[in-house]
């Protein structure tokens, strides 16, 4: 399975940013697919997740009501709409498969990161 991450850039906080994934592989469409990010001198931290099968999702607290999570199943491609950044939102974001929930020590597969950063 191979990932490909995009929509990373600089904006200003309250604005938004769509990030991409594209999955590719046979197997891809097996997996659910997840967000993590790390801003600098952190940990990797879950941001949201979703079940290819069926619309369920999850999110990190940090990010409920301001990013949305969404797949386009014939694409094999999932999104994260974020709105209202804030500059605590300023990391590298990485996009991963996995077995549902998308829980880190479960991951699969990794994308490249790509870079996010909220000015104030």
């Amino acid at each position: 399975v191979q990932l490909q991450a995009s929509g990373g850039g600089l904006v200003q906080a309250g604005g938004s940013l769509r990030l991409s994934c594209a999955a590719s592989g046979r197997t891809a469409s097996s997996y659910a697919m997840g967000w993590f990010r790390r801003a600098p001198g952190k940990d990797r931290e879950f941001v949201a997740a979703i079940n290819w099968r069926v619309s369920q999702t999850r999110y990190a607290d940090s990010v409920k009501g301001r990013f949305t999570i969404s797949r386009d199943n014939a694409k094999n491609t999932v999104y994260l709409q974020m709105n209202r950044l804030i500059p605590e939102d300023t990391a590298e974001y990485y996009c991963a498969a996995a077995p549902w929930p998308v829980i880190l020590s479960t991951i699969r597969y990794w994308g490249q990161g790509t870079q996010v950063t909220v000015s104030s």
